[in-house]
C-alpha cells in the first residue's frame, strides 16, 4: 500500500481503538459518532488487509497485526502532535478544556479546593473532574488519554513521569481524652521509661481502616496488631465521626490528621511506625508530556502545592 492511501484521521481513530479497547469509547474521544467511527474502521481494515480489532466480551481486541503497528502508530502521532504544538500558543482564560484527573477521597479534600480556586481565576472555561481508579488502571487510564494527571502517593504506578509535591507521614488519630492519648502524653515526659512501654501502650489501642489504603492495612501487619482491627470502611472522611464517638483509632496521613485534630475533640499521636513516611507525587504519560494545555496544568499543580 500507499502512504498516500491513509487518511491522517483513521490513525488516529486506530489509535483511540487501541488504547481504549472500544470503537464507542473512542469515537466518543474524538468527538464521532460510533457509526462514523465503525465506517473509518471499515476503510482502515480495507486499506490495510486486516480485521485490526475482533469482538471480546462488550469491546474489542486487537489483532496481532493491530499490536505490531501500535508503537509506530502512536510514535508517528506523538512526533506530529509535538511538532504542532511548538509553535502553539496555550491561553488558559480561552480553554474549555476537560481536565481529568485521579484522586482518592482524602486526595480530593486536600488537593480540590485550591486546585478549583485556580482554575476559576485563571482558567474559568476548564471543568475538572475527579475519577478515582484502583491503582492499577492508573498508568493505563493517563496512557491512553482516559486520565490527565495523577496525584497522590502512588508506589504502584510505574513507567509514567511524576513530579514530588510533599512529604507526609502516618500518625495517629484518636478522641481527646482517650486512656491512651493521656498515658502517651506522660510517656513522653518520661525520660525513665523503657522503650517497649510505648509500644505495649499502643498494642492496647482497637483500630479502623480504610480498605483502598492498603499501606495503613500493611502497618497493622507489621506491628502485629492486625488482630486489634475493629472496622473497615471505604473512605477517610467517615472516620473523624466515628473515632471521635468511640475508643477507636485509626492511621492517618498527618496532613489530613491535622485538619480534623483542629475542628476538636480529636489528639493524635506520632509513634516510630514502619512504613510512616511517604511521598504524594503527580504522575503523567510520556505520551502527553508536551501537551500545552497539561504542561500548564502540571506547573500550575506544582505551584500550589511543591
Amino acid at each position: 500500500m500507499n502512504i498516500k492511501d491513509l487518511d491522517l484521521n483513521l490513525l488516529r481513530l486506530f489509535d483511540a481503538v487501541w488504547r481504549t479497547r472500544s470503537v464507542s469509547l473512542a469515537a466518543q474521544q474524538l468527538g464521532m459518532s460510533q457509526p462514523a467511527a465503525s465506517q473509518g474502521l471499515a476503510r482502515l481494515r480495507a486499506v490495510l488487509g486486516d480485521a485490526l480489532f475482533e469482538r471480546s466480551g462488550t469491546g474489542v481486541r486487537p489483532t496481532p497485526r493491530a499490536d505490531r503497528l501500535a508503537q509506530a502508530v502512536q510514535l508517528a502521532l506523538g512526533t506530529i502532535e509535538e511538532a504542532l504544538n511548538v509553535s502553539q500558543l496555550f491561553d488558559p482564560m480561552r480553554s474549555a478544556r476537560v481536565l481529568r484527573v485521579h484522586l482518592s477521597d482524602i486526595g480530593e479534600a486536600r488537593f480540590l479546593p485550591e486546585l478549583v480556586l485556580a482554575l476559576q481565576r485563571h482558567a474559568p472555561g476548564m471543568r475538572l473532574e475527579a475519577r478515582p481508579l484502583a491503582h492499577d488502571k492508573i498508568g493505563p487510564a493517563l496512557d491512553n488519554g482516559q486520565l490527565d494527571l495523577a496525584i497522590g502517593f502512588l508506589p504502584e504506578v510505574t513507567d509514567t513521569l511524576q513530579q514530588p509535591l510533599l512529604t507526609d507521614r502516618y500518625v495517629v488519630l484518636m478522641r481527646q481524652g482517650h486512656p491512651v492519648a493521656l498515658r502517651w502524653s506522660q510517656l513522653r515526659k518520661d525520660t525513665s521509661a523503657s522503650p517497649d512501654a510505648a509500644q505495649n501502650l499502643l498494642a492496647k489501642l482497637e483500630f479502623a481502616a480504610v480498605r483502598t489504603h492498603a499501606d495503613t492495612l500493611r502497618i497493622l501487619e507489621l506491628m502485629h496488631w492486625q488482630h486489634r482491627l475493629r472496622l473497615t470502611v471505604s473512605h477517610f472522611l467517615s472516620l473523624p465521626a466515628i473515632v471521635r464517638s468511640s475508643d477507636l483509632a485509626v492511621l492517618m496521613p498527618r496532613n489530613f490528621a491535622q485538619g480534623f485534630a483542629q475542628a476538636g475533640a480529636l489528639a493524635i499521636i506520632e509513634p516510630d511506625l514502619p512504613l510512616r513516611d511517604f511521598t504524594v507525587s503527580m504522575h503523567w504519560s510520556p505520551r502527553f508530556d508536551k501537551d500545552p494545555c497539561l504542561q500548564w496544568l502540571r506547573a500550575t499543580v506544582a505551584h500550589l502545592f511543591g
